[in-house]
């Protein structure tokens, strides 16, 4: 479900999970452990149309309280390990970038994007978002941040761009190669000079995570309301209509 190539000083994280890398509790865990053991600048990037397509909603409606209980643990801890990873990060988002994929991509301290659409459309599904993936998406987004949540859309890359989503955009042929080079031009700078602005930078977004660290008890009792368990099976059978 995760592959991780070498490329001299940079390592390539791929999600390779299904057909769109939909994130579920095995695949959060895989990247949270990659991300904690690996020294080096990283490169997070997807396979084929999608970088990812955000969580595996039917697990969650098969899963229960127990499974979305472990799962909204589990997506926090996976964006704060590559939010505060001390090496540079770049995500190469070679594809549709949903949800919580556009949430990882945030988490990153640069984006490339070569193609598919990003988005945050949590609230058009029903489901609360997180306190982490919000103050991720705040540091990330500043004041375009409110716009971008509340307004639950998924945008192109020209659009993205525009609004801060991402920083650079490539051609897919380009996209890897780019991102590396990148990585490989920031982890060229001092480690710990790096890790200290990185620490500084994202003081405030941690805090504010550190504020709720016993648990986002309304985001949970949001997940399983049984509304939003509607809402996410409206979801799944639209898509299942297109």
């Amino acid at each position: 479900m995760l592959l991780i190539e070498d490329r001299d000083d940079v390592a390539v994280l791929r999600i390779e999970h299904g057909r769109v890398g939909a994130l579920d509790v095995e695949l959060l865990n895989a990247l949270a452990e990659a991300v904690t053991a690996c020294d080096r600048a990283l490169v997070l990037t997807g396979s084929g149309s999608s970088f990812s397509a955000g969580v595996d909603l039917r697990r969650i409606l098969d899963g229960g309280r127990p499974y979305t209980e472990e799962l909204l643990a589990a997506l926090s801890r996976t964006f704060r390990v590559v939010f505060d990873h001390p090496r540079p990060t770049v995500a190469a988002v070679n594809g549709h970038a949903i949800a919580g994929g556009c949430v990882l991509a945030l988490a990153c301290d640069l984006r490339l994007m070569s193609g598919g659409r990003i988005g945050l459309p949590e609230l058009a599904v029903g489901v609360p978002f997180p306190t982490t993936a919000l103050e991720i998406v705040r540091h990330a987004l500043g004041s375009r941040a409110g716009r971008v949540l509340l307004g639950a859309q998924t945008e192109d890359r020209e659009r993205a761009l525009s609004l801060g989503m991402v920083d650079e955009l490539t051609e897919p042929g380009e996209l890897l190669p780019r991102a590396v080079a990148l990585a490989a031009e920031l982890a060229a700078r001092s480690p710990e000079s790096y890790r200290l602005a990185k620490v500084a930078l994202h003081r405030p977004a941690n805090a504010a995570m550190q504020a709720i660290a016993g648990g986002d008890a309304a985001v949970l009792a949001g997940w399983t309301a049984d509304d939003t368990r509607l809402r996410i099976e409206a979801a799944l059978a639209a898509l299942a209509r297109r």
